[in-house]
């Protein structure tokens, strides 16, 4: 009986780090095509600037360079979401995917397809940036009184 209990507990592991390890490879792969998209168009847009001999004024000119430094964050972004994707199919091939970093409670699955490279659990991850965020708050209130020790 415990050895048909612990086959089927394993049999369910195995689903679903298959499962997990299949949608993770999946991002992974999304992520690097829409990187190395963008980069190709990026470069295909600046060297065909460049080529076309076009004289661009002022606004043309700064609204061009709005557009590239948005592309490059966008770039940057999906860079390091792909980081993030990697480094989740890491744990997961050393088998601490899926477990919340401050509690070791296993993260909801639902929470891991929405946010795949998730390190905490929702309750852990809400506690983190309530005391992020009170951190910030102090921080810019000692800011606002040493504006006033300065006078």
């Amino acid at each position: 009986m415990k050895d048909t209990v612990r086959a089927n507990v394993e049999r369910m592991a195995r689903s679903r780090y298959t499962e997990l390890k299949q949608m993770l490879e999946e991002r992974r792969s999304q992520l690097h095509s829409e990187v190395q998209g963008k980069m190709r168009d990026v470069r295909g847009e600046s060297l065909g600037g460049k080529m076309s001999g076009d004289v661009l004024d002022a606004v043309e000119s700064s609204e061009a360079d709005i557009q590239e430094e948005i592309e490059f964050a966008l770039i940057q972004m999906k860079s390091e979401t792909l980081t993030k994707v990697n480094d989740a199919l890491a744990r997961l091939e050393h088998g601490n995917y899926g477990y919340c970093f401050e509690c070791a409670e296993e993260i909801a699955e639902k929470r891991l397809r929405a946010l795949p490279f998730a390190v905490r659990c929702k309750d852990c991850e809400e506690s983190r940036e309530n005391a992020e965020q009170r951190q910030r708050q102090l921080s810019q209130r000692r800011g606002t009184s040493s504006l006033f020790l300065d006078m």
